[in-house]
């Protein structure tokens, strides 16, 4: 098996209607496999979610930065570089969930729960902007430590949940299943004024006990901020096989749910809506017109193929979730909600 050459280009995707041989490269052609392995189990599913973050955790730095998140491109800024449009998303959600950027000086420091910080770069972005005590929480064991790095700069060794000084405010990194953050975080002190969730929720399998856990955590006024990628409504099956499957198999998600789904998880939890629904699915797509040229890399192919049908199939979805943008049927939306 030859592998393409490093400087080959993706072929690019513009708009719908477009086959899936015109969404390959010569080099994705080279692995392409069939869809990830069924899970049986959802405990199956979060080990493999484990791992894969264990193991890519290197890669999506390299390959993105501190921010493991999708761009916000507005239309009067279509050519901002990447870290610059990942950083507009978190202004976006402040903007969208009514949180003031600069708190008042006689203010106690606001306290943010960040679930599945990833390797922390929000956590950082809000401990220093808003003057942030910032707890972070990621299944990932490797996350954890690569974001302790991140953040101190030095060798120094931080046990799990001891603060972080950063600027203003600081940040602390817990191994934590998310779907047990409202048995973990019982004690008078461990009460939030922000939950933060931002490309996570996707990857849970009880979606319902999310928002329940973070009505639990928040403080009376406190808000819950939410980025994700959803199902549009009424897709047909052809639609959904299409398009849907190859995303949620690839990226290792359980059934995805609508924009209104969320919604109305939240509402029957008692959350009341602040901000949005807002599709930004139009300003944030151009990540996987980036993400597809990033990965052009035979090196990165041959690791994936080394963690089996996942690691192919994983860089695979990245053409779905380009075709599924082009077509529709495939939407990313911020939300905010507070609690009364």
């Amino acid at each position: 098996m030859s592998a393409a050459p490093e400087t080959q280009k993706p072929t690019n995707i513009t708009g719908e209607g477009k086959s899936s041989e015109q969404e390959t490269t010569p080099l994705s052609k080279q692995y392409d496999t069939p869809l990830g392995l069924a899970h049986t189990t959802m405990q199956e599913l979060k080990d493999r979610i484990k791992l894969h973050y264990d193991l890519a955790s290197d890669y999506y730095l390299n390959l993105w930065g501190e921010h493991i998140h999708h761009g916000y491109w507005p239309p009067s800024s279509p050519d901002l570089p990447k870290e610059e449009a990942q950083i507009n998303l978190i202004r976006l959600l402040l903007e969208t969930s009514q949180i003031p950027t600069s708190p008042a000086p006689t203010s106690p420091p606001l306290k943010i729960l960040d679930v599945g910080c990833g390797i922390g770069g929000t956590s950082r972005f809000l401990a220093r902007e808003l003057a942030a005590h910032v707890t972070g929480i990621t299944i990932s064991s490797k996350q954890v430590q690569s974001a302790k790095k991140l953040s101190d700069g030095s060798s120094k060794q931080y046990p799990d949940g001891e603060y972080i000084p950063l600027g203003p405010g600081k940040v602390r990194f817990i191994e934590l299943d998310a779907e047990t953050l409202g048995s973990y975080f019982t004690g008078p002190d461990d009460k939030f004024d922000i939950v933060w969730i931002s490309e996570a929720l996707s990857h849970f399998p009880k979606k319902d006990l999310f928002f329940k856990n973070a009505f639990d955590v928040l403080k009376p006024g406190g808000k819950l901020v939410l980025a994700d990628w959803f199902k549009d409504e009424g897709l047909t099956q052809e639609q959904f096989d299409a398009d849907i499957k190859p995303i949620e198999d690839g990226m290792l998600l359980p059934p995805m749910c609508t924009v209104n789904g969320y919604v109305q998880f939240a509402k029957e939890v008692g959350l009341e809506v602040v901000g949005g629904p807002k599709d930004i699915s139009q300003e944030v797509k151009k990540t996987w017109d980036i993400s597809w040229s990033l990965i052009q890399k035979p090196s990165l192919w041959a690791f994936a193929f080394s963690q089996g049908r996942d690691g192919i199939a994983f860089l695979q979805a990245f053409r779905a979730m380009r075709r599924g943008y082009a077509n529709g049927s495939f939407q990313y939306a911020v939300m905010g909600f507070a609690k009364p």
